[in-house]
């Protein structure tokens, strides 16, 4: 990196807001769009579970769009195809940010994250790949358990860890950032099943002009709305799965002001369209594709034998907290990377198992690798709903004992700040 670069980086942590201040932020947004996640989730399930089901089918099946441009899609399909491209134009800005101006742009300090990051993917992949070794079908669904729902997780952090330390926070948002870059590729690379070059090649056309625009510093919604709909709209008719246009936008953004004078665009766009995903692109999606008919404790069960579903709940209970905990400890045993001497692996076991909280991108992939409303995908939607709930509640117990093991300590140190005015250190307890 040039000496010019690196004084723009120094000057834009300068400008930044602090790290702790930073995470405090996203993780009172992420608290609500979590609730507002779960509400929209709830109301499909109660719905589709009532003697008015029939009502929450057919409005998920209400075409609206021009079909002369082959936008005459379902109200399900928008808010999968249309409403999360916007969830996932916001990771493209978060995603940036990070290598940018964030964790990820020094190697050795996002070296620990970045890789259980990795773990919590493969080894999800291989559990539910050996329960449903030999079913090519079933194998389709490789990917369902590698995703961790941001939203969710960071909301559960907030909510018990009131103690825990800003590491684990730190680590947690680090993760998940390169969880969903990690999702992204997967969607693009493994769930395009036909791809048609021209709009493909087109959509580079808007997709450059938004970039120099962009670049350029020009905000007028009038002219990027405009640019990125039709970028959209392109990705969308190639076959590509429409939501990595909101991540070739997202990463289209500049993070750094154009004379390294604090944080540019990026923060600016953030800014303004998080809360449009939080509140409304998420909910709304989840709504229309968490709605499975359980069919009691009958059907419940029915669908939990299944082997998918079977590999998925295990998969997000044990794949991702044995995916994350062991490469966590074998970057940290076997290169200079080290953990955050205020994390004790015990804290790292509790955020793995947080991990597991797959729902948002899981039931997208779900989607795309069963085809919406089969059978397949209709346990998937369920075994992703309990493996969800079963690793929220084992990270819950986990990290609520430690947050009461971090709330002592604190009051060690502030008594002992208070006999001599210089707090003690304290070995974290293990």
């Amino acid at each position: 990196m040039s000496e010019g670069a690196e004084q723009h980086l120094r000057l834009f942590d300068r400008a930044s807001w602090p790290e702790a201040q930073r995470v405090t932020e996203i993780l009172r947004k992420e608290t609500v769009g979590g609730v507002l996640l779960l509400v929209g989730a709830v109301a499909a399930l109660v719905w589709a579970n009532s003697p008015w089901s029939a009502g929450y089918e057919a409005l998920r099946e209400v075409q609206v769009g021009p079909a002369s441009l082959h936008l005459d899609l379902t109200l399900s399909a928008w808010a999968a195809d249309g409403l999360l491209a916007i969830f996932f134009f916001v990771a493209g800005l978060e995603v940036k940010r990070e290598f940018v101006a964030g964790d990820l742009r020094d190697p050795r300090r996002a070296a620990v994250p970045v890789a259980a990051a990795v773990g919590g993917v493969v080894v999800p992949a291989l559990v539910y790949a050996a329960v449903n070794l030999g079913d090519s079908a079933a194998l389709s669904g490789w990917a369902i358990p590698t995703a961790t729902d941001i939203a969710f997780a960071l909301a559960v952090l907030a909510v018990i860890g009131h103690h825990l330390p800003s590491a684990l926070r730190t680590f947690l948002l680090t993760l998940a950032v390169v969880d969903d870059l990690l999702a992204i590729v997967i969607i693009a690379v493994f769930y395009t099943d036909e791809l048609s070059v021209v709009p493909l090649l087109l959509s580079l056309l808007p997709l450059a002009l938004f970039t120099v625009l962009v670049q350029r510093r020009i905000r007028s919604w009038w002219l990027l709305l405009p640019l990125a709909a039709a970028t959209w709209a392109l990705v969308h008719a190639s076959g590509v799965h429409a939501t990595v246009a909101g991540v070739l936008l997202g990463f289209a953004v500049p993070v750094i002001r154009k004379h390294g004078e604090g944080p540019g665009l990026a923060e600016h766009f953030e800014h303004r369209f998080r809360p449009l995903s939080a509140a409304v692109a998420v909910p709304v999606f989840a709504f229309f594709a968490a709605g499975v008919a359980v069919g009691g404790f009958g059907g419940l069960a029915t669908a939990l034998v299944d082997p998918i579903a079977l590999g998925i709940v295990l998969a997000l209970v044990l794949g991702k907290t044995i995916g994350i905990t062991g490469a966590t400890y074998l970057v940290s045993r076997f290169t200079r990377a080290r953990l955050h001497p205020d994390l004790a692996w015990s804290d790292v076991i509790g955020l793995a198992a947080l991990g597991g909280i797959g729902f948002t991108v899981s039931l997208l992939i779900g989607d795309l690798a069963f085809g919406a409303g089969s059978q397949s995908d209709e346990h998937a939607k369920i075994a992703i709903l309990a493996g969800s709930v079963l690793a929220g509640l084992t990270a819950a117990i986990i990290l609520r004992v430690r947050d009461q093991v971090h709330r002592r300590i604190c009051a060690e140190e502030a008594l002992d700040a208070d006999d001599d005015g210089v707090p003690d250190v304290h070995q974290r307890e293990g």
